[in-house]
Formats: structure tokens, sequence, C-alpha cells
């Protein structure tokens, strides 16, 4: 019997027609409908429709959420949310906590939707940015973003795998330093098309903002363990679950760690509920002795349960 964990991706998996394979289903339609009606906005139409809507933060960081809510009630249908630990990447840490039962839908859409506007006003437009570095030592990259930085800020602010870092700040500077991680070895260096420079310090006005209106909301300790991307642990206390998503927001998302903190507690199948196949890709760099599944399409279903049974 295999110990399983549930994650949830965050911005940047989404895509247009990214929920088709199951658009079918009744209750991702539903979850779709309930959002579209909370937030006065048709997000169905957004991820059917060939337009930019889909790539605005305060559009984005809702239509993921729901993505991976309608993803995860779709496994309970199928008696598939006992998993030993929950866990999501960047804003998909929102859709853990829902999964969890620590926050409602409801809440959870206002939430991000709060969180996507805090950070677009966060930093002026076109002053902020993202790349990836690819092929290059996490330390080697931290390395160069302190050399590189001056007055300003860069910082490296996802450890997604091995190999593969994320940094984020000003923008002019961001730009300028590529140049520096192709020279020190990495095989790709890749700005993001993002405007808002996520999880860095230029964050921490947003965050306090964040914080305080967090304080309104009603949250519940997690009935499953959701391992959060600040220090890559699950907390048994409401108000360190809270804070742990003010930091979040202007510090790294460990999500190496988080994936090598639960290969040692025993996972060996890692489920991915929501749009593409990012985290899959991620998860198998960092544990390649353990089975990875992306809940792309019903048929998921049926391999997931064999897996878990322990049958091959």
């Amino acid at each position: 019997m295999s110990k399983y964990v549930i994650t949830f991706p965050g911005q940047g998996s989404q895509s247009i027609g990214m929920m088709n394979n199951l658009s079918h289903i009744p209750v991702v339609q539903k979850t779709f409908t309930e959002a579209s009606e909370i937030l006065n906005k048709d997000f169905w139409a957004m991820v059917s429709s060939d337009n930019q809507e889909i790539n605005e933060t305060v559009n984005t960081q809702p239509i993921m959420l729901t993505a991976g809510v309608a993803t995860w009630r779709y496994l309970q249908e199928n008696n598939l949310a006992t998993p030993s630990f929950i866990a999501g990447h960047s804003l998909g840490e929102f859709t853990a906590l829902v999964a969890a039962n620590s926050l409602t839908f409801n809440n959870a859409l206002k939430v991000v939707t709060k969180r996507a506007e805090l950070m677009q006003d966060a930093v002026p437009k076109n002053e902020g940015g993202m790349a990836a570095i690819i092929g290059l030592e996490d330390e080697r990259v931290i390395e160069i973003c302190m050399q590189e930085q001056g007055s300003e800020v860069l910082e490296a602010v996802n450890f997604n795998s091995p190999g593969q870092v994320v940094i984020a700040g000003t923008k002019s500077t961001l730009e300028k330093s590529l140049q520096s991680f192709k020279d020190a070895g990495a095989k790709r260096a890749i700005q993001l098309p993002v405007s808002v420079p996520s999880h860095c310090r230029l964050m921490q006005p947003a965050s306090i903002l964040f914080g305080d209106y967090l304080n309104t909301i009603t949250f519940n300790l997690p009935e499953i363990p959701v391992i959060q991307n600040f220090e890559a642990i699950d907390y048994n206390e409401i108000e360190n679950v809270k804070l742990a998503l003010v930091k979040q927001l202007f510090n790294p998302v460990m999500w190496t760690q988080s994936i090598k903190s639960l290969s040692l507690k025993g996972i060996d199948l890692f489920i991915e509920a929501g749009p593409g196949k990012i985290l899959t890709g991620l998860n198998r760099r960092i544990n390649k002795e353990a089975s990875h599944i992306s809940m792309s399409g019903e048929e998921a279903i049926d391999e997931i349960l064999l897996k878990i049974k322990g049958s091959t």
C-alpha cells in the first residue's frame, strides 16, 4: 500500500483549455460555476477562450485555485481524499488548505483575489521581473544574485528542483544579470512573462497588508497535514498556518526541501491535482525512485488506485 501526497500547482500552470479533459465531470463544472458566482466573473469562459484574461494575476490566482479544488473534489468522489499529506506550490498552498478543510472555498477565493491585488500593486508596472535559471547549483545562484543586485533587489525565490531555481527582483537589474548566470555555466537563463516579482522582499509591504486581511478570515486547523512553502513543514497551530502564508509572499518557495521532507516521511506516490504537469516533472527530478502521476484526465484515477494498492 503506497503512502501518497496530493500536490497542487500554482501560477504558471494555467493555459487555455487546461480543464478540457475533465470538463464533462459534473463536480468540475459545478466548482467553476460556484467560483464565478462568488467573484462575479465567468472563469470557465476565461479558461476556454483564446484571450489574455487568464494570465492577469487577479484572474490567474482564483482560476488556479478553482481548478485545483475542482480536481480535488473529483478525487474525493473517487475515494482518494485521504492522503498522508497535502502540499501546494506557492499559490497552490491555498488550494491545499481548502482540501485540508482549513479554509472554505468561498473564503479562499476572496483571499487569493486580495493576495493578487496586493501583489500587483506592490511594484509599479514593468519595474519587477522573474527569471528561471537552469543548470546551476542553488548556492551558486544565490551567490550571483548577491553579486549582481547592488542597491536593488535580486533574489533566488523558487527552489523548484535540483538545477532549477527562479530568481526575482528589480526588472532592470534582473535583465542585466542573466548574462552572468550564463557565464557561470547556466544552461539557460530565461526571463519569465510575469509582471509581479513574487517571493522577494519587494513583496514585503504587500505582506503586511495581507497579514492584516488574513486576520479577518476564519481558518481551521488542517485536518490533513499541509506542508507549507515557507519552512517546508506542516503546522499544528492556526496562527502559524496564517503566518507562513504571509511569510511566503516575500520568502523563497522551498519546494525541493518540501519534496525531500515528504520522501523521508515514506511518501512513495506523488499526485499532482490540477492543470498541467509542471509539479510532476519537478517532483520526479527530486525523487526519482517514487511514482509520479498527474491528474490530467479521468484515466489517471485507475492508475492512481493501482499504485495506492501496490500494483504495477
